[in-house]
Order: C-alpha cells, then sequence, then structure tokens
C-alpha cells in the first residue's frame, strides 16, 4: 500500500489568463473597495449578519417613509376633489331650489298654456 501525501498545487503559468466568470461575492467586494487595509485579509464574516440587518431596517424604514408620503399626498389630492365636489352640490341645490320656486315654475309653463290659478280650490261634494 502507498502511504498517504500531500497533493501538490499546480502553479499557473506566468504567461496563462486566469480563469473568468468564477468570482466569489466577497472577493469582488474587496477588489472593488479596497478593504483589506481595513480588515486586514479578509472580510469578518461574522460581521455580515448584522451589516445585513442594519441593511434591512434601514430599507424597512425607507419603503414606510416612501409609502406613508404617498398616502398623505392621495389624502390631499382626495381632500380637494371633495371640496370641489361640495361646492358643485352647493350650487346645483341652489339652482334647484331657486327652479323650484311657484313664480319660477309659472315663468317656465307660461309659453305651454298653462296659467297659475288665483282661487282656491274647492270641495266637489258627490251624493250617494
Amino acid at each position: 500500500m502507498a502511504s498517504n501525501t500531500f497533493k501538490q498545487k499546480m502553479r499557473a503559468k506566468p504567461g496563462a489568463a486566469k480563469p473568468q466568470g468564477k468570482y466569489n461575492l466577497f472577493a469582488l467586494i474587496e477588489r472593488k473597495l479596497a478593504l483589506t487595509g481595513i480588515f486586514g485579509e479578509g472580510i469578518p464574516v461574522g460581521l455580515v449578519p448584522p451589516f445585513l440587518y442594519a441593511a434591512l431596517l434601514a430599507l424597512i424604514y425607507i419603503w414606510s417613509n416612501h409609502k406613508a408620503e404617498n398616502t398623505i399626498r392621495k389624502i390631499e389630492a382626495l381632500q380637494q376633489e371633495v371640496e370641489d365636489i361640495r361646492a358643485d352640490v352647493t350650487t346645483l341645490e341652489a339652482a334647484f331650489m331657486y327652479a323650484g320656486k311657484q313664480s319660477e315654475v309659472a315663468k317656465k309653463i307660461a309659453p305651454m298654456g298653462i296659467e297659475e290659478i288665483d282661487r282656491p280650490p274647492f270641495k266637489i261634494i258627490v251624493k250617494k
């Protein structure tokens, strides 16, 4: 039986190209932000969950403020619309009340040949 030995790592030749498309997220962050001066050899993985939690809370806070502002804008627009409709209703009610007056009705039906009665109504009595 052969004895156990360590595998020898294949060393890249100086002229060989690096494999493309195999990037680690943390390696990409390190390359782009140059965090080796701050963190030393790499990003401490123990700090990632608290950082993600804080980022999630910040996103929820931003989203909630955005929704609240949109809701306030919608409420203000609806209040303005309600005020406009209330003014229209008041105007229409006044017009209907004026048009329903006896003198106005008499003016409108005069061209049709219908006249207003000047004497009070009388009772018709039928004998059985």
